[in-house]
């Protein structure tokens, strides 16, 4: 009896890990619950069905050492973070929307034989290529995301006499969707270097001119990068622990110093705290603003100007009510945005800038135009919201930059989904 009992314990053990780990596997993918961030969510719960469909083929493609997917970069594969094979997931990284690809490559490159660009280079090649060749089959140029990025972790061995050590190297990449679309297509090997050329590639933490032929990587400074750094919105912080760290996941600790000082590198964080603090400060002006809104601006009584927390900045946050209405079956939602951003929003930006707190702590404006909508159907409403750049705003009320230029470094979200806007285009 007692041999049994033991016996249909380690059975009920086994069954349990299996429902665990068997289900977690089979899903194979973040569930938009466990994502915070709405935006976000509701853009994993759009694309879920392709996400899953990914995460089964990416591990049949063929690499010359086993590559995993993993959510928790770095992870050891024995681990219970190394089992969570969920890594493919939406992420908010560098003011841009961003398909994280996290994975482990179990390659052990010999640092004394490989420079770290020769390194980096065969694993974008043994790897990221493979990945690239599989996205154009799921999503499109249309898709309502703006990158890809790739976080991969192997390992360098060093011999420093008499001893030989192991370390991990992590290489992340991002590249614009287009360019992410488009690069295994790309006939030569000089037109895939310019794509590297302009995308963010970083290497333990730092930037990285990675180049496909040579021992050494190119000189960062020389490249034109089409995914930036936005230096009012974040200090200098590890690019590759943005990557897990927005994702919700953290390094391993076993990762090498390099790595590991990299990732803690500080970063100034607003909170709903700062916020409150700089609206208590700017009270008297922020109502003097309310007021003059109602006349002048056609602000909503109900919502009246406040500071949030946005992407790590301050924001004011403005609602207005658009005049004019639209009829919804006529009109598409860019049509919309495009008219409520240059018939009503732009011309009142220069004046809503001189009753503004002028405070290098606000980062920028999040105004929200609701639009009335009328059809066949009867009365709607629609809430196109700006998110802008303050630095950006001045420079459109200086006519410094054009309206298009305002729009391509701001956030644009309709009913709170961000969508890509090109002002002429939908004229």
């Amino acid at each position: 009896m007692k041999s049994n009992s033991h016996s249909t314990v380690a059975f009920v053990a086994t069954c349990i890990l299996l429902l665990i780990f068997g289900s977690a596997r089979s899903f194979a993918q973040v569930s938009p619950a466990e994502i915070p961030n709405p935006s976000l969510r509701v853009l994993e719960q759009a694309h879920l069905s392709k996400l899953i469909a990914i995460n089964r083929t990416v591990p049949l493609l063929t690499y010359p050492f086993p590559f995993s997917l993993t959510r928790y970069v770095g992870s050891d594969p024995k681990s219970p973070a190394g089992v969570d094979s969920r890594g493919l997931e939406f992420v908010n990284f560098h003011d841009q929307v961003v398909l994280k690809v996290t994975g482990n490559y179990q390659a052990a490159f010999d640092a004394d034989h490989l420079t770290p660009n020769e390194r980096s280079s065969r694993v974008f090649t043994d790897v990221v290529y493979q990945v690239l060749q599989v996205l154009p089959g799921y999503f499109k140029a249309a898709d309502d995301f703006d990158a890809v990025g790739f976080e991969i972790c192997y390992h360098v061995r060093r011999k420093a006499a008499p001893y030989e050590y192991e370390g991990k190297e992590i290489l992340v990449a991002v590249l614009s969707k287009a360019d992410a679309l488009r690069y295994t297509k790309a006939p030569t090997d000089s037109e895939r270097q310019e794509v590297l050329n302009r995308s963010e590639i970083f290497l333990n933490g730092k930037p990285f001119g990675l180049a496909l032929s040579g021992s050494e990587p190119l000189d960062v400074a020389t490249l034109q990068r089409s995914v930036k750094h936005a230096a009012n919105q974040r200090s200098a912080s590890s690019p590759s622990s943005d990557l897990a760290n927005l994702a919700g996941t953290k390094r391993d600790e076993s990762a090498t110093s390099e790595t590991a000082s990299a990732s803690e590198t500080a970063t100034v964080v607003r909170t709903r705290a700062d916020a409150d603090r700089l609206e208590t400060k700017y009270k008297s002006q922020l109502d003097a603003l309310a007021a003059a809104g109602l006349t002048n601006y056609h602000f909503v009584q109900y919502a009246p100007p406040s500071l949030a927390v946005f992407r790590n900045q301050i924001v004011l946050q403005l609602t207005l009510r658009n005049p004019n209405s639209f009829d919804k079956e006529a009109t598409s939602i860019y049509k919309r945005a495009a008219r409520s951003f240059d018939l009503f929003l732009a011309p009142q930006l220069k004046s809503m800038l001189e009753r503004i707190p002028d405070d290098a702590e606000l980062g920028g404006l999040d105004i929200t135009v609701l639009n009335d909508l009328t059809g066949s159907f009867g009365h709607s409403s629609e809430a196109v919201e700006f998110v802008c750049p303050l630095k950006a705003i001045r420079k459109f009320a200086d006519a410094d930059i054009t309206n298009q230029e305002l729009i391509n470094q701001s956030v644009i979200l309709v009913n709170g989904v961000r969508i890509n806007l090109n002002l002429q285009q939908v004229e």
